[in-house]
């Protein structure tokens, strides 16, 4: 997995590239929490180019969905394809995470 932070206003945008699995959770893991601690406080995580996440890359999404409502922010989910987007319904995390079809409606709901 590769990744990828930029600005879009005051939305700190992650787009994962790849799987998101035990191996590299980690370090989007920091990079997002290193952010949270600047000060950013809106997160759009972008899985257009993303196929796969195991159950510790769920893990991690679920403790930053955690960490950044403590802080006073907001995560939005977005491009998830067929097979994430059933992975999220039958784990009930739809319910957990906002999560649009693509970035540009992740970003309207800001």
């Amino acid at each position: 997995m590769s990744f990828s932070i930029r600005d879009d206003g005051d939305i700190t945008i992650v787009t994962v590239d790849g799987e998101l699995i035990v191996g590299n959770r980690q370090e989007l893991k920091a990079n997002v929490l290193d952010r949270l601690e600047r000060g950013d406080r809106k997160f759009l995580i972008d899985f257009s180019s993303s196929s796969y996440i195991d159950s510790s890359g769920l893990g991690v999404l679920v403790s930053l969905s955690k960490k950044i409502g403590e802080a006073g922010g907001a995560l939005r989910l977005a491009g998830l394809n067929d097979d994430l987007r059933t992975l999220f319904e039958l784990t009930k995390l739809d319910t957990l995470f906002q999560i649009a079809d693509t970035r540009a409606a992740a970003l309207a709901d800001f």
